[in-house]
Order: C-alpha cells, then sequence, then structure tokens
C-alpha cells in the first residue's frame, strides 16, 4: 500500500496540461492579446499627436487674442520661419536657447517646450496681411520615424474687416500623412 501511494503521489505532482486545458489557455491569452495590442497601439498612436496639436492651438488662441487687441484687418503677428528649421528626423532634440528669440515666437509668447526639454516638431508661422481680410496659417512638421517621409499638421485663422466676431480659428487641424 505505501508504494502505489507514493506512485499516486509522484504522478500528481507531474501532472501535465490537457490538450483542452491548453486550448483554453490560448484562447483567453489570444483574447488578452486582441484587446491590449490594439489599445496599446492607438495610445502610442495618439501620443505622437499631442505635441503638434497642442502646440497649433496655442499658437492658434495667442494668434487670435493678438489680433483681438489690435482690431484692424492687419491685426496678426508677422511671418515666423520654420523653428528649426528641419525637423528633427527620427527622434526629439532639444533647441538651443535662442531658437524662439525670433520676434513672432515671442510675441506669441511659443515655445513647444520647456527651454532644455527635447522636442519632435518644427513650427512655424505664416500671415497674409490685407486691409479687407487677413488670414494666419501655423503649421508643425515631424518625421518622427526618420524616413524622410514628413509629417504635416495645420492650422489657420482670419479676420474680416467689419466682423463683429473679430478674429477667429477656422475649424479643425488639417493633417497630412500622420502615421508618415
Amino acid at each position: 500500500m505505501g508504494l502505489l501511494s507514493t506512485r499516486t503521489r509522484a504522478r500528481a505532482r507531474t501532472r501535465r496540461f490537457t490538450p483542452v486545458e491548453l486550448a483554453i489557455a490560448f484562447a483567453l491569452v489570444g483574447s488578452l492579446l486582441a484587446v491590449a495590442v490594439p489599445t496599446f497601439v492607438r495610445e502610442v498612436h495618439a501620443s505622437r499627436f499631442v505635441e503638434p496639436v497642442d502646440g497649433l492651438q496655442r499658437i492658434g488662441a495667442a494668434a487670435v487674442a493678438y489680433g483681438r487687441l489690435h482690431p484692424v484687418a492687419q491685426g496678426f503677428p508677422a511671418r515666423a520661419p520654420m523653428t528649426p528649421a528641419v525637423p528633427p528626423r527620427g527622434h526629439c532634440e532639444v533647441d538651443p536657447p535662442e531658437a524662439w528669440d525670433q520676434a513672432t515666437w515671442t510675441t506669441l509668447d511659443f515655445r513647444p517646450s520647456p527651454p532644455g526639454t527635447p522636442h519632435c516638431y518644427a513650427f512655424g508661422f505664416d500671415s497674409t496681411l490685407s486691409a479687407p481680410r487677413s488670414l494666419f496659417r501655423a503649421v508643425a512638421h515631424g518625421d518622427l520615424d526618420g524616413d524622410g517621409i514628413v509629417s504635416t499638421f495645420e492650422m489657420t485663422g482670419h479676420y474680416l474687416e467689419g466682423d463683429p466676431e473679430g478674429p477667429a480659428l477656422d475649424r479643425g487641424i488639417a493633417v497630412d500623412s500622420e502615421v508618415e
């Protein structure tokens, strides 16, 4: 009797999973991955849009506020060059301290990130100023994967002379090659 119970205990300790149990385990793991992977990819994808969207919203709000303080059709700030001149390629970079000292960036009180903090996009601001109608366009360019194809985000605004609403942002942000 002692020998039989020892063998039974040894078999119980070395019990293997049945094919049905393995199939259930694989199905559970597969189901979890089917939910988790797309969610993770979506979150990573969305995180790439935070910098350009937030930056353009801040530029647009500052341009409209500037236009309201200067209630003439030419009320938007002048053009600002693409800063940095070329978007970082495949990684984020820290700008030199004076990179955002250009007059328009100072007027708009804009820099994409706090000094010394890397950012991944280059920003530009352009304005077309005329008596009956003025426009501005703010852009963000990024090459996040370093393949030479640039994602472009664009926001526009306008001011029509005599419009009681004053300067305003146009609806939405245009996006080109968002997943470059």
